[in-house]
C-alpha cells in the first residue's frame, strides 16, 4: 500500500512538472493583403497573446505585400514583442510581407518559397513610386535587418535595384529577391521545413499547445467596414441621408440613415488609429454648416458650399495615415482610392437621385414613415392624388421661407411643398411643377 501510495504520489509530481513546462505558442495568420485590417488583426492577436501569457510567436506568412505604413504598424509591434516571435514563411514574403518577416527573431521557410522584391510601387500599372517613398522603405529595412542581425546591404537591396552586391546575389539593375536555399546562405533563414510543428521543434521546444487567433464577431464586423468598398457605401449613405433630409427636413428617417452609417464608418477607422480627432471635428464642424445652411440661413452659400467641402475632405481623410496633413506616410495610390470611393460615392448617389429619387417619395414603404394626409385648419386641403395633380402649373405665393421645403397658398387654400432647388422667401409667387411624394414641387414663378 506504502508503495502505491509513493508511485502516485510520483505520477502526479510528474504530471505538474510536466504541466509546469508545457509551453504556449500563439499563432496568427498574415495570408492576405496588408491593409488596416489586417494591421489590426496584428495588433489584437499580440494584445491577446500578452493577456493569455504566451511564450512564442509563430507567424504563418503568405503575402504579396500591401501598405507601406499597415507594414510599419506591424513590424513595429512584432520587433518589440517582449516573446521569441518566429514566422514561416509558407510561400511568399514580397514587398511589405519581407519588411515584416525581417521583424521577427527567427525565419523559417518552406520549399519553392521567396523573400524580398520590396520595392514601393503604385497599384495600377506596377511602376515604382517617387524616391521618397523608397528611401523611407530603405530605412525600415536597414534599420529592421540590423535590430535582428542580418545583412543590412541584402535588405536594402531588396527595395534598391542600383545597390551593387556580388553578380552571384543579385544582377544589376533587378531588386533582390531570395530564394529559400539563398535565404539561408545569406542569413535571412534559419532552415528550411515544411509546417508549423517542425519550426517549434527545430526551435527546441518539445512540450507546447498551439492556439490560433480569430478575431471575434465584433472585430469581423469592425474588419469588414474597413474595406473600401464597403467605406464607399457608407459614404454613400452619409452623403445620401444629409441630402435627403435638406430636401425634406424633419422627417428623420434620411438623418437617422446618415448617423447610423456615419457611426458605422467613423468607429472601425477610430479604433483603428487612422481617425483623427481633428478629422472628426472636421467632419462635425462641416455637417454642423450644413444643418445651419437648411435650418438657420436662407439662400444657398457660402455655409453649404463650405459644409459639402469639409464634410467630402474629411471622409477621405479619416481613410488616410496622415498627421494633419503630412501624407509622408501614404502613397499616391492611396490617396486616389479614398479620393475615388468618396468621388463615385457621391456619383452613383447623384445618379440614383435623378434616376430613382421620385420614386422612393412615392412608394408604399415611404409612405409608412411620412404623414400620408395634411392636418388641417379652416384654410388647408387634405393632399390626395387627383387633387395634386389638378395643381400642377398653377400659380401660388409662398406662404412660409421654402429653405427648401415648406408651405405655399394656391387658390386661398394651404398645402406641403418643395422647391426644384431655389430658395423661396415668403411671399414669393411660384408655380407648381410636379408631385412630390405627399406635397407639391414648386419653382419661382
Amino acid at each position: 500500500m506504502k508503495k502505491l501510495y509513493t508511485l502516485i504520489t510520483l505520477l502526479f509530481i510528474s504530471f505538474c512538472f510536466s504541466m509546469a513546462q508545457e509551453k504556449k505558442v500563439f499563432v496568427l495568420e498574415i495570408r492576405d493583403e496588408i491593409d488596416p485590417r489586417m494591421s489590426r488583426y496584428v495588433k489584437l492577436a499580440l494584445e491577446a497573446a500578452t493577456a493569455k501569457k504566451a511564450d512564442y510567436i509563430l507567424v504563418d506568412m503568405n503575402t504579396y505585400g500591401g501598405a507601406v505604413d499597415d507594414a510599419d504598424k506591424i513590424r513595429t509591434a512584432l520587433l518589440n514583442y517582449p516573446k521569441p516571435v518566429f514566422v514561416y514563411i509558407n510561400d511568399n514574403a514580397a514587398s511589405a510581407g519581407a519588411l515584416i518577416s525581417i521583424a521577427c527573431d527567427s525565419i523559417y521557410m518552406t520549399q519553392g518559397a521567396s523573400i524580398g522584391a520590396a520595392t514601393v510601387v503604385n497599384g495600377n500599372d506596377g511602376q515604382a513610386m517617387p524616391d521618397k517613398y523608397q528611401s523611407y522603405m530603405r530605412s525600415k529595412m536597414r534599420a529592421t535587418a540590423e535590430a535582428n542581425k542580418r545583412n543590412p546591404k541584402l535588405a536594402e537591396a531588396m527595395v534598391d535595384q542600383t545597390i551593387k552586391l556580388d553578380s552571384t546575389i543579385k544582377k544589376d539593375g533587378k531588386v533582390l529577391t531570395l530564394t529559400t536555399t539563398e535565404a539561408i546562405k545569406y542569413g535571412f533563414c534559419e532552415a528550411q521545413l515544411s509546417s508549423k510543428d517542425e519550426v517549434l521543434k527545430r526551435s527546441g521546444i518539445k512540450n507546447y499547445t498551439i492556439e490560433k487567433y480569430e478575431l471575434s464577431v465584433s472585430e469581423m464586423v469592425i474588419a469588414f467596414v474597413l474595406n473600401p468598398f464597403i467605406s464607399g457605401i457608407l459614404i454613400l449613405a452619409i452623403i445620401g441621408g444629409i441630402y435627403y433630409e435638406m430636401q425634406a427636413p424633419g422627417i428623420g428617417f434620411a438623418l437617422l440613415v446618415a448617423i447610423v452609417a456615419g457611426v458605422l464608418y467613423l468607429v472601425p477607422y477610430y479604433l483603428n488609429g487612422l481617425a483623427a480627432n481633428w478629422e472628426i471635428l472636421m467632419l462635425a464642424v462641416g455637417i454642423l454648416l450644413l444643418m445651419l445652411e437648411i435650418f438657420v440661413i436662407p439662400g444657398f452659400g457660402v455655409a453649404g458650399i463650405s459644409g459639402i467641402i469639409l464634410v467630402c475632405m474629411s471622409l477621405v481623410l479619416i481613410m488616410l495615415n496622415n498627421t494633419f496633413f503630412d501624407f509622408t506616410l501614404v502613397d499616391g495610390d492611396k490617396a486616389l482610392a479614398a479620393m475615388s470611393v468618396t468621388l463615385l460615392a457621391m456619383l452613383v448617389f447623384v445618379i440614383s437621385f435623378f434616376a430613382f429619387g421620385h420614386k422612393i417619395f412615392m412608394s408604399k414603404r415611404f409612405s409608412k414613415i411620412t404623414l400620408n394626409e395634411t392636418l388641417t385648419t379652416s384654410t388647408e386641403q387634405v393632399l390626395t392624388p387627383i387633387l395634386l395633380k389638378q395643381l400642377i402649373g398653377k400659380i401660388g405665393i409662398a406662404h412660409t421661407t421654402l429653405r427648401p421645403s415648406g408651405k405655399v397658398e394656391i387658390e386661398n387654400q394651404i398645402f406641403d411643398a418643395i422647391t426644384t432647388g431655389d430658395y423661396i422667401e415668403k411671399g414669393e409667387n411660384v408655380t407648381v411643377t410636379e408631385l412630390f411624394g405627399q406635397s407639391v414641387k414648386v419653382k419661382k414663378a
